[in-house]
């Protein structure tokens, strides 16, 4: 290795990168920042703009797009021709690269920062430059990640350590990080656009691996959580586990359900899931008591669940759920010092605390299939519920109040969808069901087993019933009040089979499928 560029916007380990090359001999070429930090540190430096003989431009736009740079990258010391056509032009190899990006993630995120600010962190001779070296990586050893260092200095004690798939898995690496790059700026500038009003006719989707998985929903399969580009503080991509064992593949699936589902009430609530489904969810005066009707919903299927609070965990909530169950995840926006005092006498139990505060953005929402990927909004719970009375008997204060709660818990439970609730619990759920009707007898099982009574409970459904059986159904079940989105071409049996039972029956307008 006889000479090497280096142009870095973050500075993390360069200092001692740098010495260790000088030590080795080698030369350094250098750029702006680089290079006045570089030579502050008594390193020795020559800068791009005397070996091009060509100043730096534009304010520093323009600096290393130049043939001496680039046939230094691209030239294959191999080929006759390639070392001929360099020495006539005065272009010397380099040997090795190291560059990392403009700050245009950190500065995007910025909610201070303006356009045209933005718009500046966009590298042009970065990408460029990582671009051709990684093309040539058989001659020149490439490096975007401060964490490759310790990779260059070993091969400075040690050249035969930098064998063909190291150098191949470093331009493997500069290719997926120039990658992102362009699709970072590629959301960004769509976004500032009207292309934002309508799904992109192109799809970057850069994700950057933050968590490795013992394995996936199953032993065999291989799992890993990966973050999405500008992934919102309130999202479970940035949760904070503050103890517990490693996160599964089904923890951190459960654990997103049992969020999106808690934050959508205001008053203090308890959600519990399980296999992405809400077995039990209740509002309470205290966190306690949201708990504690909770988990009455159903016991059996709360066990090994997700928890999850819309309020501070306090000593109290935290006693209760580890004096009565086993739970994998409890996610909350905070934990008191004294619920961390007991939650720790459980060290297996993880607990994840998540920003709360923050509205959750809308964004898109990705499904995959085979060969591709389904892509459509996010189905953000609404703000204020419409509710339309269609029945003769119209919903009590209290049943309106329910009805709501009903149709928030359903928004989250897969569908065919039935929720039956009462003062601010759930009573019975039904998921997954192929029939509207199963769900439903499902609900009321459930119920039984619990050894609550839907009797004088409201219920909601998260599409509308095709038939008027399912009324029938629930009126012989006792319930007192629908929610649905209506929308069916027999809506009027259903209205009349309503007031036919003194059922009060409300249409939304909206339906919450969740297939998956």
């Amino acid at each position: 290795m006889k000479r090497a560029l280096i142009s870095v916007s973050d500075k993390t380990g360069v200092i001692d990168l740098a010495r260790a090359l000088t030590q080795a001999g080698v030369e350094i070429l250098s750029t702006g920042g680089t290079a006045k930090l570089l030579t502050q540190s008594d390193i020795p430096v020559t800068e791009v703009a005397a070996y091009t003989e060509f100043p730096e431009m534009l304010d520093g736009r323009l600096k290393t797009l130049h043939p001496r740079v680039h046939g230094g990258l691209l030239g294959r010391p191999d080929r006759e021709s390639d070392r001929t056509a360099m020495r006539e032009a005065g272009i010397v190899g380099i040997d090795l690269l190291v560059v990392n990006l403009y700050p245009f993630e950190r500065t995007s995120r910025d909610p201070r920062a303006r356009f045209a600010e933005v718009v500046e962190q966009i590298d042009i001779g970065g990408p460029a430059m990582l671009r051709s070296a990684a093309k040539n990586h058989e001659h020149v050893l490439v490096v975007v990640d401060s964490g490759d260092y310790s990779t260059v200095i070993e091969a400075l004690k040690n050249p035969a350590t930098v064998t063909r798939e190291t150098r191949r898995r470093l331009a493997a690496k500069v290719f997926a990080h120039t990658s992102r790059y362009d699709g970072l700026i590629a959301r960004y500038l769509a976004g500032e656009s009207d292309v934002a009003e309508d799904l992109p006719e192109i799809l970057n989707l850069t994700f950057v691996k933050r968590l490795p998985m013992r394995y996936g929903e199953n032993p065999h399969q291989r799992a890993a959580f990966y973050e999405a580009p500008n992934a919102s503080p309130a999202s479970i991509a940035q949760a904070t586990k503050i103890q517990g064992k490693e996160l599964s593949f089904n923890n951190m699936a459960d654990a997103d359900a049992a969020l999106e589902c808690v934050r959508a009430f205001a008053e203090p609530a308890c959600v519990i899931v399980k296999h992405a489904n809400p077995c039990g969810a209740a509002l309470g005066e205290t966190l306690s008591a949201a708990y504690e009707r909770a988990y009455a919903t159903d016991p059996t299927s709360a066990f090994g669940g997700i928890i999850a609070f819309n309020r501070p965990l306090d000593e109290a909530t935290a006693d209760l759920i580890v004096g009565r169950q086993f739970v994998e995840v409890i996610v909350a926006p905070e934990v008191t010092a004294a619920a961390a005092q007991v939650l720790g006498g459980k060290p297996g139990i993880r607990v994840l605390v998540v920003n709360m505060s923050e509205a959750m953005r809308t964004g898109l929402d990705y499904r995959r299939v085979s060969g591709g990927l389904l892509v459509q909004d996010r189905d953000v719970p609404e703000a204020e519920v419409q509710l339309e009375p269609v029945s003769r008997r119209r919903p009590s204060a209290a049943e309106t109040r329910d009805l709501i709660f009903a149709w928030r818990i359903a928004q989250f439970v897969k569908s065919n969808a039935i929720v039956f609730a009462r003062d601010g619990r759930t009573i019975g759920i039904g998921a997954g069901q192929m029939s509207r009707v199963d769900s439903a007898r499902v609900a009321v099982w459930k119920a039984e087993e619990a050894g609550l009574t839907v009797k004088g409970s409201v219920l909601a459904s998260d599409a509308f019933f095709p038939f008027r059986d399912g009324l029938d159904s629930a009126a012989a079940a006792g319930v007192t009040a629908v929610i649905q989105p209506g929308g069916s071409v027999r809506d009027a049996e259903v209205i009349a089979s309503a007031c036919e039972h003194d059922i009060a029956m409300v249409f939304t307008g909206r339906r919450h499928f969740r297939h998956a």
